[in-house]
This record gives structure tokens, sequence and C-alpha cells, in this order.
């Protein structure tokens, strides 16, 4: 009996040993697997920190510039605010299932598998009196009008985004670079986000741009990318600018956001009415729905062309990119007698279709205002409201 207690009591010692032994291992194991992690993500923290000092994050408004800003009636709390409020999502969307969709779910055709249609006008050469814009995808596009060439937030990296090869372009979206542009008049930028100012394209086109006219603070990008700051005109909304006999910008609200690293609306984002000796333009910018559209209408209107956001849209954040519906609606407002759907065919932002903008607001429009849809790189002849487009998306899977 003895000898088999001694066995038991052994047997438990043994037990007691192994668990203790085991419950070390364990112990070590997590601390080993905690002390990697922490490595890791300081690592992360440290790689993000350092690569976000790259001159293409721009730089934050400061001094002379930050007071004048702080001065904004437009600017309080420590940022830009829209008119009205503007949640960053719609109500009853999560970020957690936004973020889900977007790293997880395959949405149908959100990128075309044939080669986007295009033509290259010779903008070097164009006719001295010809009034023309010509687009180049998403919402970038010149415009000579009255002997006057402008450029509006223009991309010709072939990404739109700050990491590259992260959001390429579409197959034949990208025949135009900066210099195929003849000397620019004026550049003007509705915001600083990566999709409407370009780095790479901004400094290449520095010694062709003769003015920069752009929201508060956005400045200070052209500033730390070499632009003399005699060249760059900053406004907040409803202010004007006197550019020329008979040419004249006014600054106009828009419902958006801005910011290039993670510090949000410390720059203002825009619209622009253009009046010029023989037309009046809108340029919208990126912009949800809200008021403005009809306060500008019944200021500025009737608009020979009105160039709206329709693209990259969800109902998720419906205020601050329009659904084509309410696109419609904004050029109703503005008193437009032609419409240019912008923001779309040349990059995935969204979960929609491809095509889905440019189609959706055909058939929702049903031919109620004259659509200007033109394949890149196509004249369109501001003075021909006659002008006829084709559904060119029609057939390209």
């Amino acid at each position: 009996m003895a000898v088999n207690k001694e066995i038991h009591y052994q047997s438990i010692t043994n037990l007691q040993n192994f668990r203790a032994t085991f419950g070390e291992m364990i112990f070590k194991a997590a601390k080993r697997m905690i002390i990697i992690l922490l490595g890791l993500i300081i690592f992360l923290v440290i790689a993000t920190f350092l690569y976000m000092r790259q001159e293409k994050f721009g730089q934050a408004p400061s001094g002379k510039r930050l007071e004048l800003i702080r001065q904004s009636p437009n600017y309080r709390d420590g940022n830009f605010q829209n008119v009205h409020f503007t949640p960053t999502l719609t109500e009853g969307y999560r970020m957690t299932g936004v973020m889900f969709d977007f790293l997880f779910t395959k949405f149908p055709r959100q990128k075309p598998v044939d080669t986007i249609p295009s033509v290259k006008t010779d903008l070097l050469h164009l006719p001295a009196d010809s009034n023309i814009l010509v687009w180049f995808g998403h919402s970038s596009y010149f415009m000579q009008i009255d002997g006057k060439r402008f450029l509006v937030d223009p991309v010709f990296s072939g990404n739109a985004s700050p990491i590259p090869g992260t959001n390429k372009s579409f197959k034949g979206t990208d025949i135009y670079t900066p210099a195929d542009m003849p000397p620019i008049d004026y550049l003007l930028m509705t915001h600083d986000h990566y999709d409407h100012l370009d780095y790479e394209t901004i400094i290449a086109l520095k010694d062709k741009v003769k003015t920069v006219i752009c929201g508060l603070g956005v400045g200070e990008h052209f500033e730390y990318w070499g632009y003399p700051s005699e060249k760059i005109i900053e406004k907040d909304w409803n202010e004007s600018i006197a550019l020329d006999d008979g040419f004249t910008i006014y600054t106009a609200p828009a419902r958006h956001f801005s910011g290039r690293g993670f510090t949000r609306n410390n720059t203002l984002w825009l619209s622009f009415i253009l009046q010029t000796p023989t037309l009046k333009i809108y340029m919208g910018g990126d912009s949800g729905y809200d008021t403005h559209f009809a306060e500008i209408g019944k200021k500025y209107g009737p608009f020979d062309l009105a160039i709206l956001d329709n693209g990259q849209y969800n109902v998720a954040w419906q205020a601050i990119h329009a659904l084509p519906e309410e696109v419609l609606k904004a050029a109703a407002d503005l008193k437009a007698k032609r419409l240019f759907p912008v923001h779309s065919s040349k990059f995935k932002l969204a979960q929609h279709p491809w095509d889905e903008p440019l189609k959706k607001i055909t058939e929702l429009n049903k031919g109620n205002i004259p659509l200007v849809t033109p394949i890149i790189g196509q004249s369109v002849y501001l003075d021909d409201n006659a002008q006829v487009f084709t559904e060119w998306w029609k057939g390209i899977d």
C-alpha cells in the first residue's frame, strides 16, 4: 500500500510539474507573440510616418496662411465646415461594414475589361478662336474659351492614390500627359484629394502654369512644391476674381471634405463659376446634393454648361457624392442649359459598375436636359448646344 501511495503521489507531482512547465511554455510563447506584434505595430507606425514625409503628401497650412484661414466664417472648431451638417456615413451605415465591403466583398464590373475608347486632340495647335472643352476622364478637363486656357483638376500620373499602383487608371484613359498641355493661363483646383490634386502632374506642369486658383489652404501644397506665391490665388467661398476684360471667376460652396494625410478639412473645397465674354460655366468639383445648387442658380444662373460630380457614389456616403438622380436635380437647380457629368470612367473609387454613372443618368434624364458625354480626348464645342454625343460606354465590358 505504501508503494502504491508513493507512486500515486509521484504521479500527482509529475502532473503538477508538467502543468507548470506547459503553463510556462504558453506564457513565454504568448509573451513572444506580444513582443512580435508590438514590434510590428511600431515598425508600421515608423514606416508610415517616414513614408508620409514624402513631398507628394503636401504640407498643412501654417503662418500667415493659417491666420487667414482662421478668419474664415466657414472655419470653426479647427476645421472647415460644410454649409449644413454632413455626416461621413449615411444614417444606418457603419464604418466597419463599409470597410468590410471595401476589403473583402467583390462587386461586379467595377473595372472595365476592355480598353476605354479615346481620341487625341492636338491641344498645342487649337485654332485661337475656338471655344473647346476636352475631357481627360474622371474630373480632369481642359477648356479654351475666348482666347484663355483653363485646366481643371488634372491627373496624368495614372494613379488616384499616394501609394503607387494601388488605384491605377483604366486601360485607355491615359493618352494625355503634361507634355501635351499648352501654356495654361489658369489652373483651377477644386480641392486637394489625390484624384484631383496629383503631385506628379502638378510638378510636371510647373513651368506651363501662369496662375493657380484654389481654396484657402491649398496654396500651401503648391508653395511647398515650388510654385511662386505670386502665382497662387486662394479664395474662400462667395468671393470673386477679376481675371481679364470680361473674365471673372466666382467661388462658391460644395458639400464635400478635404485632406491628404490623417488630418481632414484643414483646406477648403469649393466650386467655381466662370464668366467669360460669351459663356457662363459652373464647375462643381466633388459635392453631395444640398441647397447651395439652388442658391447658385438663383444668383448666377442660367448656365451654358454645368459640370457636375456623377460617379464614385454610394448611398452610404450620399452626403459627399451625389447620386445620379440628385445630379439631375442639381442641374435643374442651377438652370443649366447643358449638363456634363464627370467623376467617372477612369478610376475605381466606389462599388458600382464602372459604366453605371453614365448609363443611369442617361436613363433617368430621359432627354430632359442635353447631356455632354464625350469620349476621352474628344472636342466638345462649347458654342454648339446641338452637338450630339454617342453613348460610347455601351458594349464595353
